[in-house]
């Protein structure tokens, strides 16, 4: 049996180039071993903001805050005092946050702080509504931040109930659902603000969205399409052209590429092919990769030595136990059978897998810049007979994807990168 060429390539739409998979229907069983691996990049972020005409102690700040809640909490003072104490400590709460992001110390205490003031603030009696508003949004966006999503969940949801007519707040709220993966009430959302404001691009392109996540491919389309050409807020995001143009892949309309031109020229992917949402700019990219171009040429020399012995373990597995082997579970099949036994998850070694292929997992941990990689996997990989992968592109740039062949038909199969197959 022989090993084909070892090939890297960027993961697809990580750092990668689409990709798909076929598979003929009269072929063995295709067997690899799949990794990612770290590309190297060092990343800075320099701020060089002036800061000198704002610079101000937090002491000062939180001075200021804490003598406008007193000034709003006295008896007998003037309703219009009232309101402009509230403004001016829900502002400087804000300044403060702003100050410290800015200074590289935006910390979890100064956050925490904003999320009592404003809760204080909208909880004031004979508040004026514009102010409760404003300051349960900032709330809920510090929430977020901190990650606190059923807290921001909550404060949403006293939104709506407080402004039950402003369908702004219904599209947070339905966000805020996504936030914790509860889609079905998010959906809810959606439908009850399309049914007021059917032309709310907003609530379509995120309605499209929830559809094509429980595979409704084709009616996700003209909610996505309407959604993104209403040019609304917050509907031009690279996420929306992105399952925009695979449900059109997938239901075999040749549009899909224009939308994927539509999101690289407006800033969204590095290319029609690279579709990445999370990048390091710089990064170089193609769709084949040989061994000395990745730098990682010992542990391809390596794979390709023990590749038996690797094919071996898996196989052992692949027969002992076929509950070990896992469906695909991102929806990239077309058709056909596909699993995986995985080893390291985002660099986490899974102890129990690698009980099954122990001298593999050993093999490996000689290369930390794989098993250490936050952003991928190590797996073994089955594809049945008639198997084929829709194309597909991954989430960052970050990383490159190594695919090592153990058992292969001599004809049929194919994996294309970009347009080379």
């Amino acid at each position: 049996m022989l090993l084909p060429d070892i090939l890297l390539a960027r993961a697809p739409s990580l750092s990668g180039p689409s990709s798909s998979s076929n598979f003929p229907a009269t072929s063995p069983v295709l067997l690899s071993l799949l990794s990612f691996i770290h590309s190297s990049v060092a990343v800075r972020h320099v701020c060089e903001d002036d800061l000198a005409e704002k610079r101000r102690s937090n002491e000062v700040l939180r001075g200021a805050i804490e003598t406008y809640q007193e000034v709003a909490s006295l008896p007998d003072v003037p309703a219009d005092l009232v309101k402009l104490s509230l403004k001016r400590r829900s502002d400087r709460q804000q300044f403060l946050e702003e100050l410290s992001y800015m200074g590289g110390n935006l910390s979890n205490e100064v956050l925490r702080g904003a999320i009592e003031t404003y809760q204080e603030v909208a909880s004031l009696p004979d508040v004026p509504a514009d102010l409760v508003k404003l300051s349960l949004k900032r709330r809920s966006d510090r929430q977020q931040f901190l990650g606190h999503m059923r807290g921001s969940l909550l404060t949403l949801q006293r939104l709506v109930q407080l402004f039950p007519n402003d369908t702004s707040l219904k599209n947070d709220l339905g966000v805020g659902y996504l936030l914790i993966g509860d889609n079905d009430s998010a959906k809810k959302v959606y439908e009850e603000v399309l049914n007021v404001t059917p032309d709310d691009g907003f609530a379509k392109v995120h309605y499209g969205f929830i559809l094509k996540a429980q595979n409704r491919i084709a009616e996700s389309i003209p909610y996505l399409k309407e959604g993104i050409e209403s040019g609304d807020p917050g509907t031009d995001d690279g996420r929306f052209y992105f399952h925009l143009g695979d449900a059109m892949q997938r239901v075999g309309n040749k549009e899909a590429y224009k939308w994927y031109e539509l999101g690289h020229k407006r800033g969204h992917f590095a290319s029609v092919w690279q579709r990445s949402l999370y990048n390091v700019n710089g990064l170089k990219a193609q769709p084949w990769w040989t061994p000395k171009e990745t730098g990682y040429t010992e542990l391809v020399k390596s794979l390709e030595r023990n590749w038996k012995l690797i094919r071996d373990e898996g196989l052992a597995v692949m027969d002992r136990a076929k509950g070990l082997f896992l469906p695909e579970d991102e929806n990239l099949r077309e058709k056909g059978d596909w699993s995986q036994f995985t080893l390291w998850q985002q660099g986490r070694k899974n102890e129990n897998a690698c009980k099954g292929a122990p001298k593999t997992c050993t093999l490996l941990e000689k290369f930390p810049e794989t098993t250490g990689c936050r952003r991928g996997q190590i797996k073994y990989s089955i594809m049945h007979p008639g198997t084929h992968v829709w194309p597909h592109t991954g989430p960052t740039n970050c990383r490159l994807r190594m695919h090592l062949g153990l058992v292969i038909p001599r004809e049929g199969c194919k994996i294309r990168c970009a347009n080379e197959t």
